[in-house]
């Protein structure tokens, strides 16, 4: 329920009392904008397009909706602008160069009742495979999925601020879910338990030990490892323990020292650099687990990337 003396105040130009009447919903806005653009670097640039354009036509909000939903009309159309403006929409999960990881840290900072897919289906909602494959969806068909099927919008309200009619929106879900169906693996969407912690935690292990045999032991024979925005990809266990013993560190990959994080509702290791002035950020690994093995690793550069840095708080 809006407090109707503070919309007074923000609209009388009142920044503080704007600041405290937008704030509870910004984190699922922030989280809806990288579903739709998957990077935490769009996302935090849309944020602050959403931000001005609120605080400039807070005067066209006539509360009879609530304010969260002008708020998601104007950060879904912020979202749409910047997707339009991108070069062209991937064909592949490997062409998706701008894939960012989300840090669970602000999954769970979500005020209650917020976002409740994030909430009660994190694993899905927020998995990269699904952030992924919603990339290759046309933008509007991407909108209206998410919209919809992860925000359970009714589709007159998701027709009305995509203006077109609810017939064209069930269309595009229809596509839209044949599409994803097809992109997301089978059996990764599932929550967290406590055998993927051991695996994780077995993992980290046996990379600090160098024991190549360990390692091996906890990935599937059809692992894959991808390393956005590089459109380089490692197919099979031989394969990604070749990379993990000729690359990291020059080989010596035990040498960079892993801590166990979480990002997009699923385990995940941050990588540092032993280096001789101290341990530096090297990256983000995101692992998706079928059946008590390693599926899927997607790594992410921090090193040079000081924003996703800051984004999981990283420590060694």
């Amino acid at each position: 329920m809006i407090e109707p003396a503070l919309l007074v105040a923000a609209r009388s130009g009142d920044g503080d009392a704007f600041r405290e009447l937008v704030a509870p919903h910004l984190p699922a806005l922030h989280l809806h904008c990288y579903r739709m653009l998957g990077s935490y670097h769009d996302a935090e640039e849309a944020m602050q397009e959403v931000l001005l354009r609120a605080w400039r036509h807070l005067d066209g909000f006539e509360a009879r909706a609530p304010l969260r939903h002008w708020l998601y009309r104007i950060a879904t159309t912020t979202s749409l602008k910047i997707i339009d403006a991108r070069a062209r929409r991937p064909g592949t999960v490997a062409e998706i160069n701008y894939l960012e990881p989300y840090p669970d840290r602000l999954l769970d900072a979500l005020p209650a009742g917020a976002d409740p897919a994030a909430v009660a289906e994190r694993r899905e909602s927020v998995s990269l495979a699904f952030v992924a494959a919603l990339q290759l969806l046309p933008a509007t068909q991407r909108a209206a999925v998410i919209l919809r099927d992860v925000l359970a919008w009714r589709a007159g309200e998701v027709a009305a601020l995509l203006e077109t009619s609810v017939a064209a929106v069930n269309s595009a879900l229809q596509r839209a879910r044949v599409t994803l169906r097809a992109a997301l693996p089978e059996g990764a969407r599932r929550p967290l338990d406590a055998e993927d912690r051991r695996v994780l935690a077995r993992f980290v292990d046996a990379w600090h030990r160098r024991d190549v045999s360990g390692l091996a032991m906890l990935l599937r024979d059809d692992v894959e490892l991808r390393m956005p925005p590089v459109e380089l990809a490692f197919h099979g266990r031989d394969a990604v323990l070749g990379f993990f013993t000729t690359v990291p560190a020059g080989g010596a990959f035990e040498q960079m020292r892993l801590v166990i994080t979480a990002a997009n509702g699923q385990p995940a290791v941050a990588a540092f650099d032993a280096g001789p002035d101290g341990p530096q950020p090297y990256g983000v690994m995101v692992f998706e687990l079928i059946d008590g093995a390693i599926a899927t690793i997607t790594g992410f550069p921090t090193v040079a990337d000081p924003l996703l840095d800051q984004a999981f708080a990283l420590r060694p």
